[in-house]
């Protein structure tokens, strides 16, 4: 574990766009060299994005459509073997294992975390 970041100001954070999505589905993505799923997202009026997401130790493809997730938006899209990831999934990391991070009551798709 990390606990030796810098300090980050304020104005650091601002340029993080955090924001809530619901999973409209997923699937395994057999093609990645680590288990994971393909994610596909509503992000409301930010758009649906997809994303590549290692959550296959905690989650079953079919119990993540419906979740409401938060995630990172504005990271240069990233090609992930034949997939085009579009958005960071955030999670608690234990090693190997990911709990995506949720909202407690359902909100609106798109929603700025801040």
């Amino acid at each position: 574990m990390r606990y030796d970041n810098p300090e980050i100001t304020w104005e650091d954070f601002s340029k993080i766009e955090i924001r809530v999505g619901t999973i409209i589905s997923a699937e395994p993505f057999r093609e990645a060299k680590k288990p994971a799923y393909k994610i596909t997202i509503d992000f409301g009026p930010a758009g649906i994005k997809r994303s590549s997401a290692q959550l296959t130790k905690n989650y079953l493809p079919e119990e993540l459509p419906g979740k409401q997730i938060l995630a990172v938006l504005n990271f240069p899209p990233k090609q992930i073997a034949t997939f085009h990831s579009e958005c960071l999934i955030l999670g608690a990391m234990n090693q190997d294992e990911v709990t995506l991070l949720t909202t407690d009551l359902p909100v609106e798709n798109g929603l700025l975390i801040g």
